[in-house]
């Protein structure tokens, strides 16, 4: 017993509380270091490129730039904000700035759940624990792109909407529009923001109209905001969305993403979950334990069960939304309700303030462990991507177009920007027909035969895994001017170029 009271007590010690808060935020650091993912990204590059683009022209693009297949067509850049602090990062710092701008957000992410998680509950040791159980289900599964700032922004909505509904204060929520304002321009996914206010709203009205009209369950809660500022604060977010370059552009790219199949067909971060990695098992016990959070009390939230319903749909739909419903099923768990005598006092600032130093600190040190550095990152990208068939082209460079398979176009926009690619990463720009192009050439379908891309290209940059690399060795049209295990070059058979390469033999 006397052994039960002093842990108890232990625990309760300030100081022990907030190093095992740094232990957290270095823990996952130090993870971020070792996978590199910032630099490993296969859509981190044209992000970057487009950055580039923005700062240098001082305007949002309208339009496909960086490719040759769809340089023409309309494109909305709605991330332009986290590209151009990437952007920013990489021109102070080269790659190690990349590095530190994708584990900065990382670090973010988990900071921000751990908020949530700790203002919903008040209770530091659960608050811990929820956050690493969510945090091992969907951060290290994802690389740190734009979604992250959705995922921040999604912490800090969904969090002021539960206090405000605990409490009746509406005015928590005053807030939102602001935070819309620079979510709309941060990532698409702002779109799920409001998709929460909206929900809020909407049954905030429909338990009022019920209770007029006397069918009202008496298993549910009651409304606690006023519906009339509910309705203006939802109007307010909706119109702040609309403020930035883009207008209301990137509503019309969300019904574009709603109309697109074939995309949900390849990637595989846009399939459903197969339960093959623990990741798939930390989800699915998060909503087992949100919806019963949601049933266990006296009166079942409505927001909070319809929010658990419409949020598993979305993510067991795709994976990379997986932080979709393990996000509210962690605050659905930490908004149990609890005794004072149970909750801790917040963080003040000063000792976030030490925290964040502390980290600071200890990721500076650790980093010489884990070879998170220029060369290092260097060191990585070019076991993964095409860096040493590229220097090899611009030693005696053909004369193009590009032809490049799906994977590597985000990154060849940056490390060979002299040759417009054939397609990259932006499936909204290119639409499920070219996709669909792109996608059976690479797999040396009857489509290679007649692709007028590939017909017309004047190099030919392929992963040498794949089907389309390995059928162009024995096709008459291409002749392969250079192979490692990374990379395979073709350039078609007659052009100047090869006449050159076998007069020089």
């Amino acid at each position: 017993m006397g052994f039960a009271q002093d842990m108890r007590a232990l625990l309760r010690l300030r100081w022990v509380q907030l190093l095992t808060l740094t232990g957290l935020l270095v823990t996952t650091g130090v993870i971020a270091f070792n996978l590199k993912f910032s630099v490993l990204d296969l859509d981190i590059w044209w992000h970057l490129k487009v950055g580039d683009w923005i700062v240098q022209h001082l305007a949002v693009p309208h339009n496909g730039i960086l490719s040759r297949t769809a340089a023409n067509r309309p494109w909305v850049a709605y991330s332009w904000g986290y590209e151009v602090l990437l952007s920013r990062s990489y021109a102070w710092l080269g790659l190690l700035g990349v590095g530190l701008f994708g584990t900065l957000l990382t670090l973010a992410v988990a900071y921000s759940i751990y908020w949530m998680l700790r203002r919903l509950s008040g209770r530091f040791w659960l608050s811990c624990a929820l956050m690493v159980v969510v945090c091992s289900a969907f951060l290290f599964n994802g690389m740190p792109r734009p979604v992250f700032f959705s995922i921040i922004l999604f912490c800090i909505t969904l969090t002021l909407l539960l206090e405000a509904n605990r409490s009746g204060q509406v005015q928590l929520l005053y807030w939102l529009p602001l935070i819309f304002l620079l979510w709309a321009n941060l990532h698409i996914q702002f779109i799920y923001g409001l998709f929460l206010v909206g929900l809020l709203t909407g049954v905030n009205l429909a338990q009022r109209a019920a209770i007029r009209l006397r069918f009202y369950p008496g298993f549910l809660s009651e409304p606690s905001l006023p519906a009339a500022q509910l309705v203006g604060i939802s109007a307010a977010c909706l119109l702040a969305t609309l403020i930035g370059p883009n207008s209301y552009h990137p509503y019309l790219v969300v019904y574009g993403y709603s109309k697109a199949k074939f995309i949900y067909t390849i990637i595989v971060e846009l399939q459903p979950l197969t339960f093959q990695a623990y990741n798939h098992y930390s989800e699915l016990l998060l909503t087992s334990l949100g919806f019963l959070a949601v049933g266990w009390q006296k009166k079942v939230d409505p927001f909070k069960l319809l929010l658990m319903s419409v949020a598993s749909i979305v993510a067991y739909r795709t994976m990379r939304d997986a932080w979709f419903v393990c996000l509210p099923a962690a605050a659905c768990i930490a908004d149990f309700p609890a005794g004072e005598t149970e909750r801790d006092p917040l963080e003040s600032w000063r000792e976030n303030a030490i925290v964040a130093a502390a980290v600071v600190v200890l990721l500076v040190l650790f980093a010489r462990g884990t070879d998170f550095n220029t060369r290092g990152l260097d060191r990585a990208i070019s076991s993964q991507f095409p860096v040493n068939a590229v220097n090899f082209l611009r030693r005696d460079p053909p004369r193009g177009p590009l032809y490049n398979n799906f994977n590597w176009g985000g990154f060849l926009t940056w490390y060979m920007p002299e040759y417009p690619v054939a397609v990259d990463g932006r499936t909204d720009l290119y639409g499920d027909e070219l996709d669909k192009l792109f996608s059976d050439t690479e797999n040396a379908e009857k489509a290679y035969k007649t692709n007028p891309y590939l017909d017309e290209a004047g190099v030919v940059l392929l992963a040498s895994g794949l089907p389309l690399a390995k059928i162009l060795t024995v096709d008459p049209r291409f002749k392969l001017i250079y192979q490692d295990d990374i990379a395979t070059v073709f350039v078609p058979v007659g052009t100047a170029y090869v006449a050159a390469s076998e007069a020089s033999r």
